[in-house]
């Protein structure tokens, strides 16, 4: 064999080797194109072809025309759906304003019960006056509340009416000028029953009560109504014992027994009138007091 012959053998290997390896590269960049690793080739064959002078052949400007109306299978499909979902989510929010109505429903527990009583209160015009003797406090006290009503009543005369009782629940227990500070059946002094009803003979309607409460008082202060209550000493403290009368009758009774007028209070303080005079008592001191014969007073009704 020739040398000439030996040449051409090595250049047809040559060349059917770079035909190989031509296939090769084109396979592998089909394959490529296919998953997406590569660029896709057709923007740069339609800027090409858009780029292609007018004087080319009608056949080259229609493949170009082609080629960029084709479509292009390797082509990924398009992701950009995905943001729609997003832009619908905040027109959502919009529904979140019918939160601004539950702020409406605590306003029904503004409304919530008050006293309707003053912390304060007095009675104007009530005008107190001496005792003349030891024991006769409930009917110094009596015409007195009278007199504020415009009804006038001589003490002496509503002493001598009262009926007499060694029961202070039925009438005036003793002398009313012996000393003070005794019990039954030594002289005494007299309950809020018999009292109340000598007022409503004179024409004042009262009522007589027990085991009252610092809030009655408290109304009957600020509706105008002065309040006679028995009380111990000058409203002092005390205590009291059970007595049984003639009569089999058990109830309470207490040394130093007295009787004063309310006319007015406030927050710490209760105003008395007490005969002839005006004083203050804590409302304990007076509670303390007005408690030992079972908070028992006389009331005005309106």
């Amino acid at each position: 064999m020739t040398k000439s012959s030996n040449t051409l053998q090595w250049f047809i290997v040559l060349l059917l080797l770079l035909c190989l390896a031509g296939g090769f590269i084109i396979i592998l960049t089909v394959l490529l194109l296919g998953q997406g690793y590569l660029p896709d080739p057709i923007p740069y064959v339609e800027n090409f072809f858009l780029a292609v002078p007018y004087t080319q052949p009608l056949s080259e400007i229609s493949l170009a025309v082609t080629l960029t109306a084709s479509p292009t299978p390797f082509l990924p499909l398009p992701t950009a759906t995905a943001t729609a979902t997003f832009t619908a989510t905040p027109t959502a929010t919009s529904t979140s304003t019918p939160t601004s109505t539950p702020t409406i429903t605590p306003s029904p527990t503004s409304t919530q019960p008050q006293s309707s009583l003053p912390s304060e209160a007095y009675i104007e015009g009530f005008y107190g006056n001496a005792q003349w003797f030891n024991l006769d406090c409930e009917a110094r006290s009596a015409v007195d509340l009278a007199a504020y009503y415009g009804i006038n009543i001589n003490e002496m005369e509503f002493l001598e009416r009262l009926p007499r009782s060694d029961n202070p629940e039925k009438g005036f227990v003793g002398d009313y000028r012996d000393p003070k500070g005794r019990i039954p059946p030594e002289s005494y002094g007299v309950h809020a029953g018999p009292v109340a009803d000598l007022l409503r003979d004179f024409g004042l309607q009262v009522e007589a009560k027990k085991g009252l409460t610092w809030k009655r008082i408290r109304k009957e202060i600020s509706a105008g109504r002065p309040v006679m209550a028995w009380v111990i000493n000058n409203t002092l403290p005390g205590y009291a014992v059970e007595y049984t009368s003639s009569d089999g009758e058990t109830n309470l009774v207490a040394s130093f027994e007295h009787t004063v007028i309310i006319i007015g209070y406030d927050q710490n303080y209760v105003t008395i009138q007490d005969g002839g005079s005006v004083y203050q008592r804590t409302i304990s001191q007076f509670l303390d007091s007005w408690g030992v014969l079972g908070n028992m007073a006389i009331l005005v009704t309106p």
